[in-house]
């Protein structure tokens, strides 16, 4: 939310002094007796994610006192938004570069809301605007905040307007802005030229399923290829979801909106790669022709897939994706997938799974994580597990034969359409805040963007 950001300090903005425990203890005792005798009646010590809001002459707000921690997240400055009146705010003091950036970063998330289907129109909330801290890397950040809000605006909007034609337009919408060029592969079309497992799983919708393919960079440069599952509802087709199994399912296009924040991250910082982004777009739909458990479907790849369950389409669509990235030899495939309830049952909903052909390339991408605060969690591609995809009329099954390992028998159906050597990241996310953190309001989320585009940049910018 840029809007919630300005470069402008005029008229003055009412200073936040931005605090670790032990900062504020000191910082505190310089204070005028007023300041201490008030912070002490409402019990503010500097606690981490704590507010302070600080009267002056006359009662009106003179100040604000945030408590941050000793390594300060996006987050901890995310916790004055909702918590500080309408008005103008700026951070006090110096603030190193990295710091400045995650100040605005989660300010500006902190201040996003989902509002298409409001009725604004004189009930309009303002919000509190942030002077853009010194310091601060106002491009970079603010292709940040554009591309992970644009991302949960996808992920929010309903399947009724965020159809694979809406999903289709949004991709080429950001090749244009950005200068990739695109092609759009539909219906009937994904038969011609053999992406049979997309058309299989998207055909009994009435929007019709599509595969969209951006390309951009120098063609000499590293080939960095996403594939984003681009689901945009999924009922389970015939092997139907219950009703809440249901219920967000208008999120299962979440790989897609993570994978178009990333190529809008690469591509708005130039980095020096030859990107290509597939994106496979469907629903997964009920009718006469939809695809049945028992079939069988034979993939771009040429192996053939028993359909054990319907509602394991993610992985077909993606099959036919990373079969096609990988004829470019890639130096790098990355995929973003709502795939698996089973990752959310091992790591919870805040926390992606990471599985990686490469030891290097998976350290890089957790460590990554850490130090900005959007961590992945490494789970392993355990091929023992391959037997349990075996199918007695397929070369595999599209679902293991044991619920246990789900996760990784699902990663291991997608190793199965890269090469043998090839660097292979698949990340399975749950892309949905279930509740409401300092920056993080429930609803769509991006997650693990920030870190993969923060590896990507050390792996690449430098050579």
């Amino acid at each position: 939310m840029l809007d919630s950001l300005t470069t402008r300090d005029k008229p003055p903005a009412l200073p936040i002094h931005a605090l670790t425990r032990s900062a504020f203890a000191a910082w505190v005792k310089k204070r005028p007796a007023a300041v201490r005798a008030w912070l002490e009646s409402i019990g503010f010590t500097g606690e981490r994610g704590k507010v302070a809001l600080v009267p002056g002459k006359g009662g009106k707000l003179a100040e604000v006192v945030l408590g941050i921690g000793a390594r300060p997240e996006p987050w901890d400055f995310a916790a004055a938004v909702g918590k500080v009146p309408p008005g103008r705010y700026r951070f006090e003091g110096k603030l190193d570069p990295a710091t400045a950036n995650d100040a605005a970063l989660g300010w500006a998330l902190a201040s996003y809301a989902f509002t298409r289907y409001k009725k604004t129109e004189g009930t309009a909330k303002k919000r509190p605007i942030l002077v853009w801290p010194a310091g601060a890397d106002v491009a970079a950040t603010g292709r940040m905040i554009e591309a992970l809000c644009t991302g949960r605006d996808l992920v929010n909007t309903p399947a009724s307007d965020m159809g694979p034609p809406e999903l289709a337009q949004a991709a080429i919408e950001l090749a244009k802005k950005l200068g990739a060029t695109h092609q759009v592969t539909i219906g009937d079309g994904l038969l011609a030229n053999n992406y049979p497992t997309i058309h299989a799983v998207g055909r009994a919708s009435t929007k019709a399923p599509r595969l969209v393919d951006l390309r951009w960079g120098d063609a000499s440069a590293p080939k960095l290829t996403l594939v984003g599952k681009g689901v945009c509802f999924d009922s389970g087709g015939l092997d139907l979801k219950s009703a809440s199994g249901m219920r967000l399912m208008k999120k299962d296009m979440g790989g897609a909106a993570s994978v178009l924040a990333l190529a809008h991250l690469v591509m708005g910082a130039k980095l020096p790669v030859r990107l290509r982004v597939l994106v496979p777009i469907v629903e997964n739909s009920v009718a006469g022709n939809a695809y049945r458990p028992g079939d069988v479907i034979r993939t771009r790849k040429g192996l053939t897939v028993e359909i054990g369950n319907t509602d394991a389409e993610g992985r077909l669509i993606l099959c036919d994706a990373l079969a096609e990235a990988e004829t470019e030899d890639p130096d790098l495939i990355i995929d973003f997938a709502t795939l698996t309830g089973a990752a959310r049952v091992a790591l919870g909903t805040e926390l992606p799974a990471l599985f990686s052909t490469d030891d290097e390339v998976q350290r890089s991408f957790v460590e990554a994580g850490n130090a900005c605060s959007d961590p992945l969690w490494p789970l392993p591609l355990f091929t023992t597990y391959r037997r349990h995809l075996d199918s007695p009329v397929a070369d595999l099954n599209n679902v293991g034969s044991v619920s246990e390992g789900g996760a990784i028998t699902a990663a291991l159906f997608l190793r199965e359409f890269v090469g043998a050597k090839r660097r292979f990241v698949h990340i399975d996310t749950m892309a949905w805040n279930v509740s409401t953190r300092p920056g993080r309001p429930a609803g769509g989320e991006i997650l693990g963007v920030r870190a993969v585009f923060a590896a990507l940049v050390r792996r690449y910018a430098a050579k």
